[in-house]
C-alpha cells in the first residue's frame, strides 16, 4: 500500500506508488486532499463517516482517494477493506520530516498507524530547496523536486525490507536530500533532533479586519536551528540521506535488517 499526507493528486506519491511496482502488487490508499500535519490522527471521532472513490493514476492498477487523513486511510487498509496488504510506504513528502516534525507529520504518522497493525511502514520525505514552517515545502518550493532520487532510495530500503526476516513490525523513516542521485555522498543511521532545520521561532495574534475579538495566527520562522551531527536534522542539512528507525522495541536496527546498509551503500557508490 502507497499512501501520503499530500493528496491523491500529489506528484510525489505517484512517483513512489510507481517505483515500488518493481516489488509487487500496489495499491494507492491516499487522503483526498491536504492533510499535512495530521501525525497519525484518524480525525474527529463523531464525524468519521469515511467515504472511498476510486482514482486513476498513471501505472497504478488501482488507486482510491478516502475523505480521512492518512492514518485513517492506513488503517481501513489494515482491516482488509482493499485487499491483503503487507507493507506501508507513505510519502514523497515536500519538506524533510526530521527533529520533532516526527511527531506531527502526516507522512510518518500512517507507517506508524500500519505498526500498530503488525504492518511495517516506510516514510519517504524528501528536503526542499527553500523552508516554510518547521521545514516543510509547499507551493513553488515543490517545483523543482528530484522526485526520482528519493522514489530510488526508497525502492532499495523497501527491497531489504522485504526480504529480511523480522522478529517485529519496524518504522524506517527515510529523508532524501533535494539533488540528483550522483550529487549524494553518503548516508546515516540517524537520531531523531531536536528540531527541523528551521522552526517556528514565534507566533502572535493579529487582529481580522471587521471581526471584533477576532484573530489570526500568525507562525513566524527563526534562523537555521544547529543540531547534533548525528541527528536526522543536521545530517539532512549536509545533504545526506537520514535512516531513522522509529519501532517500538528495537530502537536501533534489526540484525536482519543489515542488507539496507549494504543497500544504499552500493547506490551511492554506483551512482558516482
Amino acid at each position: 500500500m502507497v499512501t501520503n499526507d499530500d493528496g491523491i493528486d500529489s506528484t510525489g506519491l505517484h512517483v513512489l506508488a510507481r517505483a515500488m511496482r518493481r516489488h509487487g502488487d500496489v495499491v494507492i490508499i491516499a487522503p483526498d486532499g491536504e492533510y499535512s500535519g495530521a501525525g497519525a490522527s484518524l480525525g474527529p471521532l463523531h464525524l468519521i463517516h469515511p467515504r472511498a472513490t476510486r482514482a486513476t493514476v498513471e501505472g497504478i492498477d488501482e488507486a482510491w482517494s478516502v475523505d480521512g487523513p492518512p492514518a485513517l486511510c492506513t488503517m481501513f487498509a489494515r482491516f482488509g477493506v482493499f485487499g491483503p496488504i503487507d507493507l506501508v510506504v507513505s510519502g514523497i513528502n515536500p519538506g524533510a520530516n526530521v527533529g520533532r516534525a516526527v511527531y506531527h507529520s502526516g507522512t510518518v504518522g500512517a507507517a506508524l498507524t500500519a505498526r500498530n497493525g503488525g504492518i511495517s511502514g516506510v516514510a519517504v520525505s524528501q528536503s526542499v530547496a527553500g523552508l516554510d514552517v518547521e521545514g516543510q515545502g509547499g507551493g513553488q518550493l515543490r517545483a523543482d523536486q528530484h522526485w526520482d532520487t528519493a522514489a530510488e532510495a526508497a525502492s532499495v530500503v523497501v527491497g531489504e525490507l522485504l526480504a529480511a526476516e523480522l522478529t517485529d513490525a519496524v518504522v524506517v523513516n527515510l529523508n532524501v536530500p533535494n539533488l540528483p542521485m550522483n550529487g549524494i555522498e553518503r548516508w546515516l543511521h540517524a537520531t531523531i533532533g531536536d528540531a527541523p532545520p528551521a522552526a517556528i521561532a514565534n507566533a502572535r495574534l493579529e487582529p481580522v479586519p471587521g471581526h471584533e475579538d477576532s484573530y489570526s495566527i500568525v507562525m513566524e520562522l527563526g534562523h537555521t536551528v544547529s543540531s547534533p551531527p548525528e541527528s536526522d536534522s543536521a545530517a539532512i542539512d549536509r545533504d545526506e540521506i537520514t535512516v531513522t528507525y522509529l519501532s517500538r522495541f528495537h530502537p536501533e536496527p534489526q540484525p536482519a535488517l543489515a542488507g539496507v546498509d549494504d543497500a544504499l551503500d552500493l547506490l551511492l557508490k554506483s551512482a558516482r
